[in-house]
């Protein structure tokens, strides 16, 4: 195991990661001026944010499955290029439906980046050297998201929403100095394409159901429909294919990787509900964008700090027990968030998305290092894929409950309605925290 360049690597990667993440924290703060482009409402707008968030989710573990058979650089090569692609055609969409396609087709690029950048990390390092790596991707990565909306403020108060669409594109210019921890070689096994389209479309359905109390009836028939065929049909596809197939049994079958995904998906929720719901109600308030990114600087200041204790937090009490300590943590950002929401008091939401920067940065690391000790290595890169794949969903459903019900029931409620996410993934956790906790 190679260790002495752990940090080099780590906070690249924690970087590459951030600018993926920036793709909606920057994008979000946008929304005001993309509806008043368009001509549609918040809520609406906020599908921008949602469907990038579900092709990050739903195309994580292919990523993962494919890093497994050919090796990490060729995807994450394909991933960065897409999202680049996506990125530009945004900034140029001369319509709402080529900016969402544009989306997510940025989404499914940027997939790439959480997935292998944690499979990189769990080939090189092992032990403390690990959970240290761990600390500082997530750390450096919700530091440059959560500059995100400072960036997208001062950017689209300069030149518009469209160069904010492009800010991923500084990806890019990541990837040089990454180029030789880009090693491995896969399996060169064949790839499960039906298990991972079966997979995508009932993940879409749950996003598109719980979206559609600001969408219509339509919407909301077509995610039961996507959910009823779809899981089904997934599990024929497991019993398919046990050991080849996209969700291969002995990862979906192990359960700590289901109870640490489960219980780790309601922090990227309440991230990404706040990413809509801040700025949507403090530019109600005739905040500028750039004024909101201002109040969401110390919230990176607190990122950068969390590797401190993320590291040493994981080889102290165990991977289940810091996916508690961050499950609880997001549900009071969101108690928080949704006070200073009902009373209009900015600070409030500054303190929110301090706690939720804190959740993030220590159930990421978390996360990872509860399903990489898990799983045998030969499907390490798939089950990391798959604990991504629910994790990343839970951002598209915060996203969408606050996108959705936001308009329904408003911000403040849509905000509570998501801090009972958390207390449910604790319940779902705790076998695993009646366990001695291991070294990770």
């Amino acid at each position: 195991m190679a260790s002495d360049d752990s940090r080099r690597v780590s906070l690249l990667l924690g970087l590459l990661f951030g600018l993926t993440g920036m793709g909606s924290a920057s994008a979000a703060i946008a929304l005001p001026a993309v509806g008043a482009h368009f001509g549609i409402g918040v809520g609406d707008a906020a599908w921008t944010i949602s469907l990038y968030a579900l092709m990050l989710a739903v195309t994580t573990a292919v990523y993962g499955r494919v890093s497994d058979l050919v090796g990490v650089r060729t995807p994450l090569l394909v991933g960065i290029g897409l999202m680049t692609a996506g990125a530009l055609v945004a900034a140029f969409a001369p319509s709402y439906g080529v900016l969402l396609a544009a989306r997510l087709l940025q989404g499914a690029g940027a997939a790439a980046v959480p997935t292998l950048g944690v499979a990189i990390l769990s080939a090189r390092y092992d032990g403390s050297v690990r959970g240290l790596a761990f600390g500082r991707l997530a750390g450096v990565a919700a530091a440059v998201s959560c500059l995100g909306p400072l960036l997208g403020g001062a950017v689209e108060h300069a030149f518009g929403w469209r160069a904010v669409m492009a800010i991923p594109v500084l990806g890019l210019l990541v990837i040089p100095f990454l180029w030789r921890a880009l090693v491995g070689d896969g399996s060169g096994a064949s790839l499960d394409i039906l298990g991972a389209v079966l997979v995508a479309l009932t993940a879409a359905g749950l996003v598109l159901l719980v979206q559609s109390p600001s969408t219509g009836l339509v919407v909301a028939l077509v995610g039961v429909v996507l959910m009823v065929l779809g899981a089904p049909l997934v599990a024929l596809q497991v019993r398919r294919r046990p050991l080849d197939g996209f969700l291969p049994l002995s990862v979906i079958g192990n359960k700590t990787v289901v109870r640490s995904a489960l219980a780790a998906a309601a922090v990227p929720a309440a991230w990404f509900g706040q990413l809509i719901a801040v700025p949507a109600v403090l530019v109600a308030d005739g905040w500028e964008p750039w004024q909101v990114g201002l109040l969401l600087v110390p919230s990176a200041v607190v990122a950068l700090a969390v590797p401190r204790v993320a590291g040493p937090l994981l080889d102290r009490i165990g991977a289940s027990a810091s996916l508690a300590v961050s499950g609880v943590t997001a549900s009071l950002a969101l108690l928080v968030a949704a006070l200073g929401a009902a009373l209009d008091l900015p600070a409030v939401l500054g303190v929110a998305v301090l706690l939720v920067t804190l959740a993030f940065g220590l159930g990421q690391p978390s996360l990872s290092a509860a399903v990489g000790a898990a799983v045998h290595v030969d499907v390490r890169g798939v089950a990391l894929g798959i604990a991504t794949l629910v994790f990343m969903t839970g951002g598209s459903v915060g996203s969408a409950v606050v996108g959705g019900a936001g308009d329904v029931l408003g911000v403040p409620v849509s905000l509570a309605l998501l801090a009972v996410l958390p207390l449910l993934g604790l319940l779902a956790l705790l076998p695993e925290l009646k366990r001695v906790p291991e070294p990770v």
